[in-house]
């Protein structure tokens, strides 16, 4: 039996992974690599997002998704005042109901994320045999998701076949659109 995957990717979560790392994904890659693990079934893209002007350079990233074999999933949240750019846009939610929803079509998840929160959601899809692989960085995983996951895949270990190295202009602009979905 062919192994079926559904990658869920948090878009804050690596984001910030990705800028400690100093380079970023190339989303192709990623999306041929696991096609190499197996048949992939679908590659989900979570991001919260703020309606002004600075959304100009998230959105070209998640159009870009949109037309390459990426579902999208965005929540627009209200941009926090004073100043300072400060806002919840957890999508969490969002993505525990999607895992779940295509639970019974796949063997394996991989979970772009370090998120604890996202603990029970593993749980959960491991009592229904599904093994569940997250991704991301030490520094940035919780201890109990990668205790509860299956396999544990460090993104520094995955740059040779999914990275691609930022210019340092687009450091810059990394380091914003992280600045800009944080907390």
């Amino acid at each position: 039996m062919e192994n079926r995957i559904a990658i869920f990717i948090d878009g804050a979560n690596l984001h910030a992974s990705l800028q400690q790392l100093g380079f970023d994904i190339d989303y192709k890659l990623l999306l041929d690599f696991f096609r190499g693990r197996g048949s992939l079934l679908r590659a989900s893209y979570y991001a919260a997002t703020v309606q002004d002007a600075e959304f100009v350079v998230v959105r070209r990233l998640l159009d870009w998704l949109a037309y390459n074999g990426y579902t999208v999933v965005t929540k627009a949240v209200p941009a926090g005042g004073g100043g300072h750019r400060r806002f919840a846009g957890n999508v969490g939610v969002e993505m525990v109901v999607d895992a779940l929803t295509l639970a019974p079509y796949v063997h394996q998840v991989v979970l772009f994320s370090g998120d604890g929160d996202l603990r029970p959601m593993a749980a959960a899809l491991q009592r229904r045999g599904i093994r569940v692989t997250v991704v991301s960085t030490i520094a940035a995983l919780e201890d109990g998701l990668r205790r509860q996951a299956d396999e544990f895949l460090d993104l520094r270990g995955l740059r040779d076949q999914i990275g691609r190295t930022l210019p340092e202009s687009r450091l810059a602009s990394s380091r914003d659109l992280v600045h800009l979905a944080a907390k």
